[in-house]
């Protein structure tokens, strides 16, 4: 197996992990979840409920192993029970915090901590005060001409920076 194929059935292990441990806490069966790696972006993981599938970020995962057994795979496994005891509930409502609580012991935060500059690069803008860092998404829509932006704190219009912008050979 590949080293990639070993991590993927580790995260599909600790899922059906969860899940059993979330069927012994709740005395209900759950079937097992189809579990994918084809989340992008900044998101770690994502449950899509009707279809008892969870997503998870390759790029993310490789870089976070740990952190993924540890928070992300729970977090995303209590959408789906929260589902299944539920119903549609609010995604980060009580019932998805009393299963982080109470099935797996964790603190219910609805945001991760990990490094995502690998997989969302951000691109340095200035004004008069300060850097901004700006997502590829309002950079692009910048470089278009489609949107503009400008600073909170002095009202100036942001500007790419000068230390960002390669330099063009002169003929």
């Amino acid at each position: 197996m590949k080293p990639d194929e070993l991590l993927f059935q580790r995260v599909h292990d600790r899922v059906t992990e969860c899940l059993a441990l979330a069927a012994r806490h709740t005395d209900r069966n759950f079937e097992p979840a189809r579990v994918c790696f084809n989340q992008r972006g900044r998101i770690a993981g994502s449950a899509w409920l009707e279809r008892w599938e969870l997503r998870f970020n390759p790029v993310l995962l490789a870089d976070n192993e740990a952190e993924f057994m540890a928070e992300i795979i729970p977090h995303e496994v209590a959408h789906l029970v929260a589902f299944a005891c539920f119903g549609k509930v609010k995604p980060h409502g009580r019932e998805w915090q009393s299963i982080m609580l109470s099935v797996f012991g964790l603190q219910p935060r609805t945001r991760h901590q990990l490094n995502t500059a690998k997989v969302a690069p951000t691109f340095p803008y200035d004004c008069d005060c300060r850097r901004h860092q700006l997502s590829v998404r309002r950079h692009n829509s910048i470089q278009r001409g489609k949107q503009r932006y400008q600073c909170l704190h002095c009202n100036k219009l942001l500007s790419l920076s000068v230390t960002n912008t390669t330099r063009r050979k002169v003929p």
